[in-house]
Order: C-alpha cells, then sequence, then structure tokens
C-alpha cells in the first residue's frame, strides 16, 4: 500500500522542517550525481574558517609598531613568524603556506569584508554565505545559485558537495540543492536500507501528485542514486597518499578519493573551527591553523601527485576578522575585515596581491574593508567555474586577475 503523507511524516524520521534526514548526515539532494558525467575540468575547494579567524596574526604586519603596541600579549613577533615578505609574515604554524608561497602556489588577499560589517557570528555568516547586501536577507546561497545557473537546459548539471553533516546555506540555491555527507560509505549504507529502498521503490511504482510527499519521495530516490555515486567513486579514487588525522585532513583526504575517482564535482565545500578566540587566542589558534597547515599540505601533494594541482583552486575565508586591539582576556573580540588564502598550480598572480592593512586608518577599531568579497565570489565563478556570475551575485562586481 502506498504510504500517505502523514504516515510518511510521522513514521519516517525523514522530514524535519522541511529538510530531508536519512538521518540528520544526509541532506536534501535535489539532483542525483549522474553516473558517466565526465569529471569537471576544473574544482573549486572551499573551506571555511567558521568562528571569525584573526587576520592580523594570520598574515602579521611585522613592521607594524601599531600591531605590537595594540597586542602586547599576543603579538607575534618577527623572528617566530614564517615570513613572506618585507612588511609580512605568517603565523608560525603556517610553514607550509610559507613553502607554497615560496613557491608561486599561494595569494593572499588583505582587507576583504563587505559594506556595513555586522559581529554577529551568524548574521555575517549568512551574509557570505548568501552574497547578499548587508541590509538584505536572502534564502539561497551563491553556490545553490550557482547549482541552480549551471543546471538550466542540461542533462547532466555541475554538482556542489559538503563534507559535513549538514547543509550550509551557500549550497542552497532557488531550484537545486548541494549534498552533505561527511562519510561516503555510511551514507550510502545508510541510504540503502531496506527501510528507504523501498519507499524509493514505492515512489518510482505510484505517483500522488501530493507536494509534499511528492517532493520528499523524489529526493529520497535521487539521494540513494547520488549516494551510490558518491561511494562508488570515493572507493575507485581510495588514496593511499598520507593525510594527518585531523577532521580537516581526513575530509580534505575523501575530497582528494573523490578527485581521483572521476567525480563530476565541480565544488566542494568544507569547515573548520571555531575560531572565536575571545579568551586564550593564542593557543587556539596555533591548533586550528596547524590543522589547516598539516591538512592543506597533504592535500597539494596529493593533487600533484594526481597530476590536478593546476585544476585545482583552493579558497579560504572567515566571517570577519577581530579588532586590532587585544582585550583583557589575552583574545580579541569580532571586528571586521580579514584576509583570504587562494592555492593553486593556476595562479595567474601570486604572492600578496594588494598591501597589508593600514593600521592609522581603522574605523571603530577595525580593519575597514578595501575588496568586497562577492568581487572574490565573481572573480572565482567567471575566471575559475567559467560561469556568468550576474545571475548567480544578482549585481555586477568586476573579477579581479589572480586566476
Amino acid at each position: 500500500m502506498f504510504i500517505k503523507r502523514r504516515r510518511f511524516l510521522a513514521q519516517s524520521s525523514l522530514a524535519t522542517a522541511g529538510t530531508l534526514l536519512v538521518p540528520k548526515f544526509l541532506q536534501a539532494a535535489a539532483n542525483p550525481l549522474y553516473k558517466g558525467a565526465a569529471e569537471p575540468e576544473r574544482i573549486l575547494i572551499v573551506i571555511q574558517l567558521s568562528g571569525g579567524n584573526d587576520g592580523l596574526n594570520t598574515v602579521i604586519p611585522v613592521r607594524n609598531d601599531i600591531y605590537y603596541k595594540s597586542r602586547p600579549g599576543i603579538g607575534i613577533e618577527a623572528s617566530k613568524a614564517a615570513v613572506i615578505h618585507a612588511d609580512a609574515g605568517l603565523h608560525p604554524a603556517l610553514t607550509a603556506f610559507q613553502k607554497m608561497y615560496d613557491n608561486g602556489e599561494l595569494a593572499i588577499l588583505n582587507k576583504v569584508g563587505y559594506p556595513n560589517p555586522d559581529r554577529s557570528h551568524f548574521r555575517s555568516m549568512d551574509i557570505w554565505h548568501s552574497a547578499s547586501n548587508s541590509n538584505d536577507y536572502w534564502n539561497s546561497g551563491w553556490l545553490g545559485r550557482y547549482l541552480d545557473h549551471a543546471c538550466k537546459g542540461c542533462d547532466m548539471p555541475t554538482q556542489v558537495l559538503e563534507l559535513d553533516d549538514m547543509l550550509s546555506l551557500a549550497l542552497k540555491g532557488e531550484q537545486h540543492k548541494g549534498i552533505a555527507t561527511q562519510d561516503p560509505a555510511r551514507l550510502f549504507t545508510t541510504s540503502n536500507a531496506p527501510y528507504f529502498k523501498k519507499l524509493a521503490a514505492q515512489y518510482q511504482e505510484h505517483h500522488e501528485h501530493e507536494p509534499v510527499a511528492d517532493y520528499l519521495y523524489k529526493t529520497l530516490a535521487d539521494t540513494i542514486q547520488s549516494a551510490e555515486s558518491i561511494f562508488k567513486a570515493a572507493k575507485t579514487g581510495a588514496s593511499n597518499s598520507i593525510y594527518p588525522n585531523t577532521g580537516l585532513g581526513k575530509n580534505l583526504k575523501t575530497i582528494g578519493s573523490l578527485i581521483a575517482g572521476g567525480m563530476n564535482t565541480s565544488v566542494y565545500y568544507v569547515s573548520l573551527g571555531s575560531f572565536d578566540t575571545h579568551v586564550n587566542q593564542a593557543g587556539q589558534q596555533q591548533r586550528l591553523l596547524s590543522e589547516l597547515n598539516g591538512a592543506v599540505e597533504a592535500f597539494v601533494a596529493d593533487m600533484k601527485k594526481q597530476n590536478r594541482f593546476q585544476d585545482v583552486l583552493l579558497m579560504t575565508f572567515s566571517e570577519f576578522g577581530r579588532r586590532v586591539a587585544q582585550n583583557a582576556s589575552g583574545g580579541t573580540d569580532h571586528g571586521a575585515a580579514s584576509n583570504m588564502f587562494f592555492v593553486s598550480g593556476s595562479l595567474k598572480e601570486k604572492g600578496l596581491l594588494n598591501g597589508m592593512p593600514d593600521l592609522q586608518q581603522l574605523i571603530n577599531g577595525d580593519v575597514p574593508f578595501e575588496v568586497d568579497f562577492r568581487q572574490v565570489l565573481a572573480t572565482v565563478l567567471q575566471q575559475w567555474l567559467k560561469t556568468d556570475p550576474l545571475p548567480i551575485l544578482k549585481q555586477p562586481f568586476s573579477p579581479l586577475s589572480f586566476v
């Protein structure tokens, strides 16, 4: 007997607040990852530094007296920084980034933010995810709308995949959504459990045309197909490359395996955090940047081994930076503009793409933005993913030229 909407919602544990859960780690997949699709020519890896990473202690103005006077307890001495420039050094944990800088494989963009910044984690992250103005509230994300745009009129839409238990707003489009999973094997096993397979079969045999139930059944069927494709790619491309045994290390290893397995995913999304360092910043940032450093170093080595490093662009961002002055608890509070890293074997411009922050020209104690982050997104969409950014960002931004 075909399961009606009420029974489906009550018994399956698949629907909560309109989002499909199988269980919570399996997020809505409005389109399957199509079998046999050609692997993407270029791949974007987005690493979200959640919590507001302190940009000034990440890319350090080693010759700026204001920096050291503002941070008598947490300022990083020039002699300890990983030197990349006469005026700049990297956090001591970022030794692999220093090597990539020297090899022409790293670009750094300073003073990135947006007008009328918001110091709320949730609101600022929503702004970054949606690419909206700070006074606008959008329910879709820039990568989700990229998926919408790429899907128009095509049988094999370009896909986006998040290595996490929950799907971020950034990957939710107006028509389509990306997929979130941290473990391809677990996703495959769970989605192929007899109960869910039976539900999917019933959807194929019966069609009620009841909008909510119809959507849920279709999503389930698509998810089962997607899970199989992801699992097969991960298994086929299983890497023997050595990665750190950290959360980010495991996630980037999974991405490396999917790339090696010929997955047709163009965008992978991962997060690292929390960088919300109000108290005792030194130790927490050291630990997190060490995790970032080790995982990215292993991933770059894997991509070079696969001869794909020239096809991959890795970019980092955080929802905001921190205040210039340290607080009374050995930390820093929510600020405004910060920096972004770009790692690739195909950078057209390398090193420091713009100047260090002018600490004599602060706004309410914060580094003001000079580069709108949506200009960066426009650059990545147009120059790297080869798609028109205007329908995605909904307003024009002049692209930069680092890719």
